[in-house]
């Protein structure tokens, strides 16, 4: 099991910055990928970014490439998302995703393990 909270989350105008965060626990061995979606109201859920974290390996939906960076701190079990140059059509609920097996770092399908969300709001 693996319990993921995630924070970060806000408002801010078009062309600013936000950094989420993902805190990670679970009572056995830390998750092999994480990963960073999106659902906006009516839209089905995005892939943002992910992470094989002891690979260092990263993958980007092509909506968020050269503006979203996806980092981790192993030692902490933290996971973040580096947002800058924000457009409106960047708000949506933000939700870390976890799992032990590593197959498409960006594909819903790959991770069983969720959290509660985030919402990340852009005016213009």
């Amino acid at each position: 099991q693996v319990q993921l909270v995630e924070s970060g989350g806000g408002s801010v105008q078009a062309g600013g910055s936000l950094r989420l965060s993902c805190a990670a626990s679970t009572s056995t061995y830390s998750p092999y990928c994480m990963a960073w979606f999106r659902q906006a109201p009516g839209k089905e859920r995005e892939g943002v970014a992910g992470i094989a974290r002891f690979l260092g390996r990263t993958e980007y939906g092509d909506s968020v490439k050269g503006r979203f960076t996806i980092s981790q701190d192993n030692a902490k079990n933290m996971l973040y998302l580096q947002m800058n140059n924000l457009k409106p059509e960047d708000t949506a609920m933000y939700y870390c995703a976890a799992d032990y097996s590593c197959r498409n770092l960006i594909s819903e399908g790959s991770y069983n393990y969720w959290g509660q969300g985030t919402q990340v709001t852009v005016s213009s």
